[in-house]
């Protein structure tokens, strides 16, 4: 079953402790901010400002759900698809999700929204928003982890992964002031290589015996493409949630819609080019569609041009899908990374990619395309960096992509050191990609008809000739 099969007393103390840690926590630091308090319309009237002025609750909750749902149901059912882990991809996806929305609340207030007055974090809905980004980043990490480690293991994967994508968030937006709306540096970058090093560090030779790694059955390709379509849809919400209101967010989401468009025709193109007979491969269509959303993250505000988000699409879906075809074989063969999920095509170079367009874009901004106050509207330009010009602005773009990177390869290295030590109750290597390991799982259809009711086919076969020559 299990190294050490300590899960019964080990997931619930976990889960129980943590669960009044936060109860306390919150209790201590956690309040509604202003427009969510009773005192709303007071606070409005103290500072003159039109009580009739809608609440920011009413521009952001759409695509707040949108994100939601990106998060428990895309991320969850793109999982599903190993023949004998769905119950673990959707169940541990829940459960790690739930976990990390409280901790990042608490952690990015801590570091974005703690009021120095009084030392309390003021939440509203875009902190929500902000806290399921958050999540994000460990649940593309958890792909490179799916099926061959423990729930407990997981639980302290989201708490150093929330714990560092906190900080490497508030290095790249707060400190070096740069633009990442739809989180291709903060989140994907980030949560690939933080999953791949921890997953590096896990690995384990044998592993590739096991009778169901890399294992796929018809139905569960057809569950993972649900999450597939989920993500796809609502990407474009995903990649504007948070960017100003107006013309940064309509664009974010025409520049993502547009790419997401692209990627999936050269996605099809790729993978059909790659067989033999022409025959499409679901694993890339499954991920290699959604790099495009993905790698327009970054730029998604700023002026990139629907052209050239076509552009950016075109080229995510091709270097995701040779990813898939080269990359990914090369890197478990000879850097010993083993990963079932593709995070590193789908996240991991999307998300450079992304960097490194939000760089080269920024950089070549110029008046006559913003215009003056839409240059300082889209880059910020103001208080702390009033002065700063836009090559100043692509270096400074740079600088977080490799931020994102180094917390991802050291946090990983950190974090898979603590989660290889032998007390979290991780699966046997002949018992991973296994749901009886960690679940309840009913027997199969087939299993519950005795043999003596198995009829053979010759038999079938002879009675139905009977039947058709009595007919003639």
């Amino acid at each position: 079953m299990t190294k050490n099969t300590n899960i019964r007393i080990s997931l619930p103390a976990v889960c129980f402790v943590w669960q009044i840690a936060m109860i306390i926590l919150f209790g201590v630091f956690v309040r509604y901010d202003e427009e969510s308090d009773t005192h709303w319309i007071e606070h409005k009237r103290r500072k003159n400002i039109s009580t009739n002025l809608e609440n920011d609750f009413y521009y952001r909750y759409p695509s707040f759900q949108d994100v939601h749902v990106m998060i428990f149901v895309g991320f969850g059912f793109l999982m599903t698809f190993l023949k004998r882990y769905s119950f673990g991809g959707v169940g541990f996806n829940f459960l790690i999700a739930a976990f990390g929305i409280q901790w990042a609340l608490l952690m990015q207030g801590w570091f974005h929204h703690l009021d120095s007055d009084d030392w309390k974090i003021k939440i509203g809905i875009e902190n929500l928003i902000n806290a399921d980004f958050c999540v994000a980043g460990c649940l593309i990490a958890y792909g490179a982890c799916l099926g061959k480690v423990s729930p407990v293991q997981l639980m302290v994967l989201t708490l150093f992964g929330v714990t560092l994508f906190a900080v490497e968030e508030y290095i790249i937006l707060e400190l070096l002031y740069a633009k990442d709306a739809g989180g291709s540096m903060v989140i994907h970058t980030f949560g690939a290589y933080y999953g791949l090093t921890i997953s590096r560090i896990l690995y384990r030779p044998l592993l590739s015996q096991s009778k169901n790694y890399q294992g796929s059955v018809y139905h569960s390709d057809v569950f993972a493409m649900i999450g597939t379509l989920f993500l796809w849809m609502f990407w474009p919400s995903f990649n504007s949630a948070i960017a100003d209101h107006g013309d940064g967010q309509h664009r974010a989401v025409i520049n993502t819609y547009l790419t997401l468009a692209s990627s999936v025709l050269t996605a099809f193109a790729v993978s059909s080019l790659s067989q033999k007979h022409g025959k499409l491969d679901m694993v890339h269509i499954q991920n290699a569609t959604l790099a495009g959303g993905v790698a327009m993250g970054t730029a998604a505000e700023f002026m990139i041009t629907p052209y050239g988000s076509l552009i950016v699409g075109f080229c995510s879906g091709i270097v995701s899908t040779l990813g898939y075809l080269y990359l990914t074989p090369f890197m478990e063969k000879t850097l010993k990374i083993q990963y079932t999920c593709g995070i590193h095509n789908l996240h991991g170079m999307p998300g450079v990619i992304g960097g490194i367009v939000g760089a080269i874009t920024a950089a070549s901004a110029s008046e006559s395309v913003y215009g003056k106050e839409g240059l300082i509207n889209t880059f910020d330009f103001k208080d702390a960096v009033a002065n700063r010009t836009v090559s100043i602005q692509g270096g400074h773009q740079a600088a977080g992509l490799c931020v994102a990177i180094a917390f991802g390869l050291a946090g990983g290295a950190l974090v898979g050191g603590i989660l290889k030590l032998p007390i979290w109750g991780d699966p046997a290597d002949a018992n991973c990609f296994d749901d009886e390991v960690y679940w309840e799982v009913p027997e199969d259809e087939d299993e519950n008809i005795p043999a003596s009711r198995h009829l053979d086919m010759n038999h079938v076969r002879s009675m139905e000739d009977v039947y058709q020559r009595s007919n003639v």
